[in-house]
């Protein structure tokens, strides 16, 4: 396996093990909750006002975000980021 994608791995690792242990206490549900009811994960996020359209989508990608590296293997999370583009020069979501 190539060096680079080995470090991008442990990297997600690491940040994956980060979410789970910040999100590891009894009260993990309760907050997971409220999040997705705040966030829309389970429905549309229209709105005609596209600023209004704007914010909620940006909730819904955190609220996703989150449950991803939750859920979700190094390898998985490689895969998922590695499809999409660099968010600023030299610099990736991964």
């Amino acid at each position: 396996m190539d060096e680079r994608i080995e470090e991008t791995l442990a990297h997600l690792l690491e940040r994956k093990r980060s979410y789970q242990q910040g999100c590891g206490s009894e009260t993990t549900a309760l907050m997971m909750t409220d999040l997705a009811r705040f966030c829309r994960a389970d429905r549309p996020c229209f709105d005609p006002d596209p600023r209004i359209h704007a914010l909620l989508e940006g909730r819904r990608e955190v609220f996703l975000r989150i449950q991803e590296h939750l859920n979700l293997t190094p390898e998985q999370l490689f895969e998922l980021y590695a499809r999409k583009p660099l968010t600023t020069e030299g610099e990736s979501d991964v």
